[in-house]
């Protein structure tokens, strides 16, 4: 049985036990919002090293980091060593987006030694290797999706993106509306493709209830994917991404109907005044399955600084609802990112989610603020390193500030306003106490 149907049968999992204690929530309220849809927990019972992970209302805002070749460059050890360095930076998830060198060798190498959730995209290495096979990709065949869906599903993928709401009546609509950027998701540019070379529906739309037994049989859970995805401000929240949206909501029933995982993708560029708009329509149209947002970037201009970008969207929709956010590195609509690109995505979009958690009344969320309030008030560098989201980064500026007086930095040395006070507001809750007494 898939978690879905285990907790609508009201039976609590080793899986549910797990990220409740992490996410320090009543178990059986988690397994409820398991039942009801709201939550996913991405496990494939193949990925054996995996420490459970819930995505959902309720719980902490989750980040995704991507990792994975290209087809100009494809060296295993540095996919592993983005792993490692997302793992440690504190990615919740990664994504596998390899395209290019022996795709199965990496999957399963990153499988093996990956403690979080793996999702990929199927169609990537489908279409590579029809591609491979046959000199193009309208040589691809609704067997050769499902034989690579099922091989990744095998090998221990939790989830996967299937751009299954990519219909033709939102190519159409696409196309009457017209677009400065068209269609910027890969798996959506690979499927239109074939859609209009061949004159023929989705093969992952029109087959949707076989890639539901597949789903079902692997416990896979489905991230479906948004091929339509605004890949410019100008062309956001528009019909084409709307409708793409609406279908979403439709198959998401059908998914639960079949007790099958679900949580729906989001858009990636989006102005400010939108966000919250989107993550409405999304748990309107989708009846609060987890939204999984690319950023959303909140301008086009910050080439070499997306990240920065995807933060500040990813803050506000984690704070009207967003559950997960999928980071972007500095080297985004530039280059593949290395390890130190890999690091930095991940810290600015814990920060972001962090900052709706705090926006989202999470308890805990808000203590650690606190607790690191009280260490600078205290002037206790320790536990202000240790709280901090990057102690390795805090650490280093730390030692790098030798100052005369020990306790306090180089930025203010000793005319330190908290330590000038300190004792002036001492004295005064003395005072404040014995007056009591």
């Amino acid at each position: 049985m898939t978690q879905l149907k285990k907790a609508r049968s009201g039976i609590i999992t080793p899986e549910m036990e797990k990220v409740a204690e992490k996410e320090q929530v009543d178990v059986a309220w988690l397994m409820d919002q398991v039942a009801k849809g709201r939550v996913v927990i991405p496990a494939n019972k193949k990925h054996t090293r995996l420490i459970p992970c819930g995505i959902g209302e309720g719980l902490f805002v989750k980040v995704n980091a991507n990792i994975g070749t290209s087809s100009d460059r494809s060296i295993l050890e540095d996919e592993l060593a983005k792993l490692m360095v997302s793992i440690e930076a504190g990615a919740d998830a990664v994504m596998d987006l390899s395209t290019g060198g022996n795709i199965d060798e990496i999957r399963r190498a990153i499988l093996k030694e990956s403690t979080i959730p793996v999702g990929t995209v199927p169609v990537y290495q489908a279409v590579i290797e029809t591609v491979e096979e046959t000199g193009g990709l309208i040589h691809l065949t609704t067997d050769k999706i499902f034989e690579v869906i099922e091989r990744q599903a095998e090998d221990g993928v939790d989830f996967i993106t299937v751009h299954c709401g990519l219909t033709r009546p939102a190519l159409d609509m696409l196309k009457k509306q017209g677009r400065i950027t068209d269609i910027v998701s890969r798996g959506g540019a690979f499927l239109t493709t074939w859609m209009l070379h061949h004159d023929r529906e989705n093969p992952l739309f029109e087959n949707y209830d076989r890639l539901l037994s597949v789903a079902k049989k692997h416990d896979l859970t489905l991230s479906l994917g948004d091929g339509l995805r605004p890949g410019c401000l100008h062309d956001a929240t528009d019909r084409a991404q709307i409708h793409e949206l609406m279908t979403l909501g439709a198959l998401t029933q059908r998914a639960w109907d079949r007790d099958v995982q679900v949580m729906i993708e989001g858009p990636g560029h989006v102005p400010l005044d939108q966000i919250e708009t989107n993550v409405i329509l999304q748990k309107k149209l989708c009846r609060h399955a987890p939204f999984y947002v690319l950023g959303p970037l909140v301008t086009d201009i910050a080439a070499g600084y997306d990240h920065v970008a995807c933060a500040i969207g990813g803050a506000l929709a984690g704070a009207a609802g967003a559950d997960f956010l999928c980071y972007v590195t500095p080297a985004e609509h530039l280059c593949l990112p290395d390890v130190h690109d890999v690091r930095e995505g991940v810290v600015v979009t814990k920060i972001a989610a962090h900052a709706a958690d705090i926006a989202r009344e999470n308890r805990i969320a808000i203590e650690r603020d606190r607790q690191m309030s009280i260490a600078r008030k205290n002037l206790d560098w320790n536990t202000q390193i240790k709280l901090a989201i990057d102690p390795e980064k805090a650490r280093k500026y730390r030692e790098q500030s030798p100052s005369a007086e020990d306790d306090v930095c180089t930025m203010c040395g000793k005319y330190c306003a908290i330590k000038q006070l300190r004792e002036y507001f001492n004295n005064k809750k003395d005072l404040r106490t014995a007056k009591q007494t």
